[in-house]
């Protein structure tokens, strides 16, 4: 399956967490996600950008109507939302996103790692 991301939008990601030591890239949730201190913290695809916030952020963001909910295998994801790139229109509005998945990301749960 080929991913269609938003290339401009990654580039934008990737230059504001420069700063951050550990930062990995991935193809992911079917975008390019980056990945902080080893765990998934932001992922870019065409129209969206996936979030992982946390439960309490995700309410509050979902309350404002800000984001909608991941939801998998018909289960939502609680940490995560969705946040469509056509509600983004400023770079002061990508941070606002990135802030919040870099304040989660220290309470994140690392996925396991499989053995090779």
């Amino acid at each position: 399956m080929k991913r269609i991301i938003n290339e401009q939008v990654a580039d934008r990601v990737r230059e504001i967490l420069v700063n951050e030591a550990d930062v990995e890239e991935k193809t992911m949730f079917s975008g390019h996600c980056f990945l902080v201190n080893g765990k998934m913290c932001i992922c870019v695809n065409q129209e969206e950008l996936l979030c992982r916030i946390g439960h309490e952020q995700v309410v509050e963001e979902l309350e404002k109507g800000n984001a909608r909910q991941m939801v998998m295998n018909g289960r939502a994801s609680k940490d995560f939302v969705y946040v469509a790139l056509a509600d983004i229109t400023s770079g002061r509005e990508l941070a606002y996103w990135i802030d919040l998945c870099l304040q989660f990301n220290p309470q994140a749960k690392a996925s396991k790692k499989k053995k090779k």
